[in-house]
């Protein structure tokens, strides 16, 4: 049995890095992997955009973070040659389809993070390495559902470019060093971490208040919903099965709705008297829809994944 699924515990822990940590998703998986004494866990983050609200708690023995920019080789050469991980996570990414729209030279410089992490890992003995790309690199639909291996990538944007070259990164260190990977296509992931930068949380804080929600255009455009226990859940297993690496992965939901659909169901759980208005379409950046195939994801996961209004009623619990 390999040693990270023994059941002897702390003798075969495992040092786990997760770059970007301080994120919805990093934050998330990092609270999870902590829960097993098995693990080492080092997050790093740079929080210019995540929080150390979001990372486990300092108390925890099997945990450490580490504030430093991945982008920056002297940041991150003296962190991974220290701890030599068996598996990193890179997370660490400018997201947020108005933050990247903004900048889209800082964007570019998210390249220099992904040559950085794969550099190393290739060097520190690094068993695989998992990066978060995302349902961006598909761009606007060419077919539905969108398939890891027949849908055409249709990158415009400077942030879904760079996710796109990061894939190309990762397969290429496989290809001529034989680094182990596995490439995560994120769809719309919430969760109670979620900044109100994101659809959800930005209409579940608006609801609370009772203040407008704002939708861009007519709302028509759909998108699916992932609630982190299930993007969570399914990593773990990926973690644990060496058997699925080198594989790219669509991680969300396959179930479409509006956003104009989401406001509504928001308000009605909410029981708020917010109402929606329409401000006009963004220029770039609001593809007209998005659905995954996620025929690999639902066999990994081996359960039904949680509904939009289970999800709901657990960040507006949390």
């Amino acid at each position: 049995m390999p040693a990270h699924q023994s059941d002897s515990g702390s003798s075969d822990s495992r040092k786990i890095l997760i770059t970007g940590g301080a994120g919805n998703v990093g934050g998330s998986l990092a609270c999870r992997l902590v829960e097993s004494p098995q693990n080492e866990v080092v997050v790093v983050d740079n929080l210019i955009t995540g929080s150390v609200e979001k990372l486990p708690s300092a108390e925890a023995p099997n945990f450490r973070f580490i504030k430093a920019d991945v982008n920056d080789l002297a940041d991150l050469t003296p962190i991974m040659t220290a701890h030599h991980f068996d598996y990193v996570f890179h997370y660490a990414a400018l997201v947020g389809v108005q933050r990247t729209l903004a900048n889209p030279v800082a964007v570019l410089r998210d390249i220099d993070g992904i040559r950085n992490v794969l550099s190393l890992a290739k060097n520190t003995g690094v068993q695989r390495v998992f990066y978060a790309s995302s349902s961006e690199v598909y761009g606007e639909p060419v077919e539905l559902p969108q398939h890891e291996e027949t849908t055409p990538l249709n990158s415009r944007l400077p942030y879904a470019i760079i996710k796109n070259l990061g894939e190309s990164y990762f397969r290429s260190y496989h290809q001529e060093f034989g680094l182990p990977f596995n490439v995560f296509r994120f769809f719309n992931t919430y969760g109670p971490k979620q900044t109100t930068d994101f659809v959800v949380a930005k209409f579940i804080a608006a609801a609370g208040r009772n203040e407008d929600i704002t939708v861009y255009g007519d709302g028509s455009q759909t998108r699916t919903f992932c609630f982190i226990d299930d993007n969570l859940d399914t990593v773990s297993h990926i973690l644990d099965d060496e058997s699925l690496a080198n594989e790219t992965i669509n991680i969300g939901s396959d179930l479409e709705f509006t956003i104009i659909e989401l406001a509504q169901r928001i308000i009605e759980m909410t029981g708020s008297r917010s109402k929606v208005v329409h401000l006009p379409p963004l220029p770039e950046g609001d593809m007209t829809r998005r659905c995954p195939d996620i025929t690999k994801m639902k066999q990994i996961l081996g359960r039904p994944l949680t509904t939009l209004e289970q999800g709901l009623e657990r960040m507006l619990k949390a």
